[in-house]
């Protein structure tokens, strides 16, 4: 009994750093940050069909995991070596495409969990493809898009982005997927604004 006691909180240490950093995680996670913000301090009033809620993209299985999918071929998917998304990528679009909806339109974007009674616009969608495609070096960020509207008339429409990368790197690959996403959210926040 007296050996295991200190074989106890090692085993607690060893537990604690795979929490921070330890075992397979890698030493950077991505994310995804908005080209254009809305600026702070400008509060905004909404009426009906002013309102726009932005809800999380549903994805395919290559695309619903915190790894970066490769598109080695048509039907061939790998996934990018020490590169690991802080959260969910769709996750991560939705959050990018709601900065950019605030900042480009006149529409107040509200989060998915925020209950209201003024009925507005609703941006749902399918984040097709999010990752790098080897055989062009390019990341590609592909999002089927889906807008009701209160008196239930839907549109869809369909926006790609593709960004060079010098090399399959998470370092080379996390700056362009996050200029493709943001180059996809001003093209949908055009759609929606027009």
């Amino acid at each position: 009994m007296m050996r295991l006691k200190p074989v106890l909180p090692l085993a607690g240490l060893l537990a604690l750093a795979a929490c921070f950093g330890g075992g397979n995680t890698p030493a950077e996670l991505l994310t995804l940050t908005a080209t254009s913000p809305r600026e702070p301090a400008q509060p905004r009033a909404a009426l009906q069909g002013q309102v726009i809620t932005v809800t999380t993209p549903t994805v395919p299985q290559a695309v619903r995991t915190k790894r970066v999918p490769v598109y080695v071929s048509p039907t061939s998917i790998q996934f990018l070596e020490d590169a690991q998304w802080v959260e969910g990528p769709n996750e991560l679009f939705r959050q990018l495409l709601s900065e950019t909806i605030a900042a480009r339109t006149q529409f107040t974007v509200l989060d998915p969990s925020v209950y209201t009674q003024i009925q507005g616009l609703v941006m749902s969608g399918q984040l097709l493809r999010f990752g790098l495609d080897p055989n062009s070096m390019e990341v590609v960020a592909e999002f089927e898009a889906t807008l009701t509207r209160p008196e239930n008339r839907v549109a869809t429409n369909r926006f790609e982005a593709r960004v060079p990368v010098a090399e399959a790197t998470p370092a080379a690959v996390a700056p362009a997927l996050n200029q493709a996403a943001n180059q996809v959210a001003e093209q949908v926040a055009a759609w929606v604004g027009s």
